[in-house]
């Protein structure tokens, strides 16, 4: 386990759950995106995610303690209808493409049209731009993504899994928001704002106020380096 990452006790009660699912199309390298940051991991033959997956992390955002669940749904085509199902609850989202292949980011706009259908309209978003350690081959630019992310009202940062960059980043970056949004309004659905048992997610929703798409892209997000 790396130094210094930012991991709660593991005795320590959790104060919130928030539920983040990865979408975007097969071999983005979603799954690894997720095994950098639930167990700082990569693995070179990792294989496709069947249906989905999930793993958890608890990080201390303003001395509260966040238990982020992860779902990875697959991305191929065959596993759509049973993945919709896992939009439901949750109250973030990392929609992922692979700066190498220019069809991945293509298809953005139809897994944002999916995502918006099914999930809560108020999700916090972010778009990743995958493998940027790949950037000799990179298909599409940069600031293509950036000007379609201001243009949704997304959250927009550049990724490698492989290299770990911007992967804490990113997920610090949504769950911070959810957190901050969720912490200023007040507005927890069915639970004491004070206490989330975790083994009541089901069913339980956050409610994130205000349109996803007026979320501000923050200045100086895109493309840092970590």
């Amino acid at each position: 386990m790396a130094s210094g990452r930012n991991y709660a006790d593991i005795h320590q009660k959790i104060d919130y759950v928030f539920k983040i699912v990865l979408i975007g199309d097969s071999a983005v390298g979603k799954s690894q995106i997720l095994s950098r940051f639930s167990r700082n991991e990569f693995s070179f033959d990792s294989k496709a995610t069947i249906g989905v997956e999930f793993q958890t992390r608890t990080l201390i955002i303003q001395q509260k303690s966040i238990k982020a669940q992860i779902w990875d749904t697959a991305g191929q085509e065959r596993y759509r209808a049973v993945t919709s199902a896992y939009y439901r609850g949750a109250v973030g989202a990392m929609l992922v493409y692979d700066i190498t292949k220019r069809q991945s980011f293509d298809h953005v706009p139809r897994w944002l049209e999916e995502l918006r259908s099914h999930a809560d309209k108020n999700i916090v978003i972010i778009l990743l731009g995958n493998k940027s350690d790949l950037n000799n081959d990179r298909d599409v630019p940069t600031e293509d993504a950036k000007e379609f992310a201001e243009k949704e009202g997304l959250f927009f940062l550049e990724t490698s899994a492989l290299e770990s960059t911007n992967v804490e980043v990113a997920f610090s970056t949504i769950l911070t928001e959810i957190f901050n949004v969720v912490n200023k309004k007040n507005l927890v659905a069915g639970m004491d704002q004070s206490a989330v048992n975790p083994s009541s997610l089901a069913g339980k929703k956050i409610l994130i106020p205000g349109p996803a798409q007026e979320i501000p892209v923050k200045s100086g997000m895109c493309c840092k380096s970590s």
